[in-house]
């Protein structure tokens, strides 16, 4: 039950009980003022609820999502278009480093079972920040290590990655369909162990697009 269930559940028992109070004898009228300070606490409760709510968590866009053929396998091409909260930007500027989980499934369809699952890849962004030199750090599932001046330009290598091989060219078979699901999310099980409690109840950190469906048929 929450704060909103218990105010007015409050105010509809203290407003039976007064009824029934007395038994038979008849009930001489309330003063205005009880009922409107009943009705005021009950929205003061309200009030608090919404209150402590806590803001919509940010969300990730993937604006563009694409396969392609190539002669090392099928390359998987993507863009996202999101921001950093003043949270997560704070947190980066003190030494705590960033972790953008992107994950892929590509399966195909069977009518006579479940779909078959070809694909089941992730790849990892490493974003960091050196408090000495001042420098962002960014890097790909620990390879292709970057190092920026500012915080734009190593947020736009996570927005817009170098496209990834994600199955061998002999994996799927020309001519059959898949359909390629995708998304992305900051993930907080990377974090130092620390700081993975406060990031698992702190809505600063649930940062995640939806998943994004599509169809793909090699060539």
């Amino acid at each position: 039950m929450n704060l909103t269930q218990s105010a007015l559940l409050l105010f509809s028992s203290q407003c039976g009980l007064r009824r029934v109070c007395g038994g038979a004898h008849p009930q001489s009228p309330r003063p205005l003022g009880r009922w409107l300070r009943l009705a005021l606490a009950a929205l003061a409760a309200v009030m608090m609820l919404l209150a402590t709510m806590p803001a919509r968590a940010a969300e990730i866009t993937i604006t563009q999502a694409s396969i392609e053929p190539s002669a090392e396998g099928h390359r998987l091409s993507l863009a996202y278009s999101f921001e950093l909260n003043r949270g997560l930007e704070d947190a980066l500027t003190r030494g705590v480093p960033l972790y953008f989980t992107t994950e892929v499934q590509i399966t195909r369809r069977r009518w006579y079972w479940f779909d078959e699952t070809n694909v089941s890849a992730t790849r990892t962004v490493r974003i960091s920040y050196n408090v000495l030199t001042r420098q962002y750090h960014t890097a790909i599932s620990g390879q292709l290590q970057q190092s920026f001046s500012n915080l734009e330009d190593a947020m736009a290598l996570i927005r817009r990655p170098p496209r990834w091989i994600i199955a061998d060219s002999d994996t799927l078979k020309s001519g059959d369909i898949y359909n390629v699901g995708v998304r992305m999310r900051l993930d907080v099980a990377q974090l130092p162990k620390p700081f993975q409690v406060n990031a698992l109840n702190n809505s600063d950190w649930r940062l995640s697009s939806d998943w994004i469906e599509f169809t793909y048929k090699p060539e």
